[in-house]
């Protein structure tokens, strides 16, 4: 079994922890956390891993047969999650996979899933997708700590440059974090200590001992820490020789947080771009899994795990709390036209989602969305092509609007982007606009644009491109 990928994605926003301990009359915690607008959620993470890791295979998307994606909180209780996730991703319409959700451990389980599907021999290349955005009980120390992010690899049977060797695992019926039934919220552990020395370090120490038998070197471990405490005490547990354990995740920890399903695959990501051997452990609904990973090669990703985490706009709490809906303006609001379970949007959804065109093949030019041209724009031709539009292009013109009503937020930008495949199209700006001129480079991504009678509904929005300090590279922004 091997890996042949790897791709990463954090959201835009970072909220100082000393920050959210000042509104609640604490003392000062140190580091940051990456937590999602409100235009962001697992799924956009998802999306920008799993986009990163096919594009580092080099594999195109209809040849992967199949995606298992593990996430605590998707964004349907009960919907379309996976296939919503599929569409953006232009997946076959057969491919295999399967939503793996209930606690933070789905991340694990998505990739032994998906392991166990690639060695039974029931697909050859298989995408594991993990994210996860956490939700904490506002007010409480697990809000100090809960993150956001994503990780995707790709798996092949044989010919990858690392290669997943052992794994082992324990269960105990013990409650940790938990979210009951129609609760929004995650709650925290009831007794921090107890589940420390009767949950976490047992039965992840157990784990641990099970991947290091006739080891000589305690090596390099990714440590699940959903209070920023937990992996020191792990890490000093899990020993061999002399050694104690090198948790690669503590870096990323420092700047996202907790992420959840998502911690350990983010946590380890950057260190499948280094030889030698690397552990994984994740924990959760009372279950512990650990993995144990030959890295021969550096896995192709690792090399922009480290760029693809940092950064991010420094955010006051007030705007996280009316990101999460906790902060709301009174007053009149506007609902979205047409129900998203209505005709049109059943129609149109793989269109919106998978970014198609109807290309004409008499001119060559793109229209788009096809179900809205049932005759090419330029020359009238009824014989269409449908294919994905490209996702870079160049700001054709542009307006921002300053008064918006709820729930929409001002400045809400307006932009017509030239593709450089020959597109054009209209979006929403996915920033304030300060950074748009005619002509900048663009790129399209994922966004969440509403949620609207409890459907979340996706589309694609325009950030500006601007270059890396010390590079030739450029990122979005």
């Amino acid at each position: 079994m091997s890996i042949a990928a790897v791709g990463v994605a954090a959201p835009e926003w970072r909220v100082p922890v000393a920050s959210i301990d000042a509104a609640w009359g604490r003392s000062p915690g140190r580091g940051t956390l990456a937590v999602c607008r409100s235009d962001e959620d697992p799924l956009t993470l998802a999306w920008a891993a799993a986009d990163r890791a096919v594009a580092a295979a080099g594999v195109a998307p209809s040849g992967i047969d199949g995606m298992w994606w593990g996430c605590t909180r998707p964004p349907f209780a009960e919907g379309p999650s996976w296939s919503t996730l599929a569409a953006t991703l232009h997946l076959a319409p057969e491919a295999d996979g399967a939503l793996l959700s209930g606690s933070t451990h789905a991340g694990l389980d998505a990739l032994l899933a998906a392991a166990d599907a690639v060695a039974a021999g029931r697909v050859d290349t298989a995408l594991v997708v993990t994210s996860d955005a956490l939700l904490p009980a506002t007010g409480t120390g697990h809000e100090t700590s809960a993150g956001a992010g994503a990780a995707a690899l790709l798996l092949r049977r044989d010919g990858g440059p690392a290669r997943l060797v052992h794994t082992a695992h324990r269960w105990e019926p013990r409650l940790d974090r938990y979210r009951g039934d129609r609760e929004p919220e995650t709650r925290e552990t009831y007794d921090g200590r107890l589940f420390r020395e009767q949950a976490y370090l047992p039965m992840l120490g157990a784990v641990g001992d099970a991947l290091l038998v006739d080891a000589t070197d305690a090596g390099r471990w990714s440590l699940p820490d959903p209070d920023g405490r937990l992996a020191r005490a792990l890490a000093k547990r899990l020993r061999a020789g002399t050694t104690s354990a090198q948790d690669v995740a503590a870096a990323d920890r420092t700047r996202l947080g907790d992420l959840g399903s998502a911690a350990t695959l983010v946590g380890a990501a950057a260190a499948l771009g280094s030889p030698g051997p690397l552990h994984l452990l994740g924990v959760g609904g009372g279950r512990a899994t650990g993995c144990t990973v030959i890295v021969d090669a550096p896995v192709p990703g690792a090399e922009r795990v480290t760029a693809d985490l940092s950064g991010g706009e420094e955010v006051a709490y007030t705007r996280v709390l009316r990101s999460r809906g906790v902060l709301r303006p009174t007053g009149e609001s506007v609902e979205m036209a047409v129900p998203p379970g209505s005709a049109m949007f059943g129609r149109g959804a793989g269109e919106m989602l998978g970014l198609l065109a109807a290309r004409c093949v008499d001119c060559g030019t793109m229209n788009t969305p096809p179900d809205v041209h049932p005759t090419c724009i330029s020359c009238g031709s009824t014989k269409f092509d449908v294919v994905p539009l490209g996702r870079t292009g160049t700001v054709q013109t542009f307006v921002v609007n300053r008064t918006m009503p709820s729930p929409f937020e001002a400045p809400l930008p307006l932009v017509v982007v030239d593709l450089d495949d020959g597109g054009r199209i209209q979006l929403q700006g996915g920033d304030d606009g300060a950074e748009l001129s005619i002509g900048a480079p663009v790129d399209l991504v994922l966004r969440r644009y509403a949620v609207e009678r409890g459907v979340p509904v996706y589309g694609w929005k325009v950030l500006t491109r601007r270059p890396v300090a010390g590079t030739d590279e450029e990122v979005t922004s």
